[in-house]
């Protein structure tokens, strides 16, 4: 009687599993994703901290777009400027480019000044040429918003799709840079 429980019970996993993979299609089909569409950056009118206006058209003057997400209170974001403010002079021949955006300016429509002044000083400091963006209210088309740690940085086609990593904490110039070759070798396959 046992072994009959067992027959049943073996032939009720059976016919279950068969129903899966019937359900599932035929027997050996590999499930075909559809191609998702790529994330965008865009659309965005954000302001630098000194008042210019940016838009997504930015990305098109790079190949690669270095997008470091920041706060002004963070002290490896604040050490990390200069480190990228040199891998944006030593890597813009390979179109490259980097921005930051200040996580703690608030948003364009609602500006925490402390927080601007802030910046600016650090840009100073650290002599960058790279524009410090303040969030815009929709958050870079929500790419922004659920930033769990600081510094995060990502990549930016010149479409404006987010392309390759994205990479939690600091890092030395070095170690961008080996980054950064990785990410526009991938750009050309």
């Amino acid at each position: 009687m046992k072994k009959r429980n067992m027959n049943k019970t073996g032939n009720r996993f059976q016919a279950l599993m068969l129903s899966g993979i019937l359900a599932a299609g035929t027997l050996g089909a590999v499930p075909v994703m559809a191609e998702e569409e790529p994330e965008k950056a865009a659309p965005f009118v954000m302001e630098d901290i000194n008042g210019e206006e940016y838009t997504e058209e930015i990305f098109e003057d790079a190949d690669l777009t270095l997008v470091n997400i920041f706060a002004t209170w963070c002290g490896p974001c604040i050490s990390e400027v200069p480190e990228l403010q040199k891998l944006s002079e030593e890597m813009e021949d390979e179109g490259v480019q980097v921005i930051g955006i200040v996580m703690d300016t608030g948003n364009t429509e609602e500006k925490d000044e402390e927080a601007v002044e802030t910046a600016k000083l650090l840009a100073e400091i650290a002599e960058t040429d790279y524009p410090f963006l303040i969030p815009d209210p929709d958050m870079m088309n929500g790419r922004l918003e659920g930033i769990q740690a600081y510094p995060e940085t990502f990549f930016v086609n010149k479409d404006g799709e987010i392309v390759g990593e994205t990479y939690v904490g600091a890092r030395d110039l070095d170690a961008w840079k080996e980054i950064v070759e990785e990410e526009l070798a991938a750009l050309e396959k």
